[in-house]
C-alpha cells in the first residue's frame, strides 16, 4: 500500500483531534493525528501497542501514573492496555503506529 500525502481525509474524533488513516497492513495502522491547542484526549486504554512520533506542537502526555512534557521531535511507545491520556498544550501533529490494526480507524472503502 502507498500514501500520497494530501490534507483531504480528517476526521473529527474528538472537539480538536482529527484523526487520518495513512496507511494499514495485516499487522499495523498508520495514522496522523492533528490536535488543537486545548483539546483534550481523556484517560483510556485499548488493547493495542501504540508507538508516536510529535512530528509539530507540544502536548502533556500521561501513560499510566508517569507525565511527560512531549516536543516536536519526541516519541513513546504505550502498551496495550495502558491507561493514557493527553493535554494538547499548542497546536500539533502526531504520528502514531497501533498494532494490532485497529479495525475502527480503518477507512471505510478498504
Amino acid at each position: 500500500m502507498f500514501y500520497k500525502a494530501n490534507d483531504e481525509g480528517f476526521r473529527e474524533v474528538l472537539p480538536g483531534i482529527r484523526l487520518k488513516t495513512l496507511v494499514f497492513g495485516e499487522k499495523t495502522l498508520f495514522t496522523e493525528f492533528r490536535m488543537d491547542a486545548g483539546a483534550l484526549l481523556p484517560k483510556h486504554a485499548h488493547m493495542h501497542e501504540q508507538t508516536g512520533y510529535l512530528a509539530e506542537g507540544k502536548i502533556r502526555l500521561t501513560i499510566g501514573t508517569q507525565i511527560f512534557d512531549v516536543e516536536k521531535g519526541d516519541s513513546w511507545c504505550i502498551p496495550g492496555n495502558m491507561e493514557h491520556s493527553a493535554e494538547i498544550l499548542i497546536d500539533s501533529i502526531a504520528v502514531e503506529v497501533f498494532s494490532p490494526v485497529r479495525e475502527e480507524y480503518l477507512p471505510e472503502s478498504k
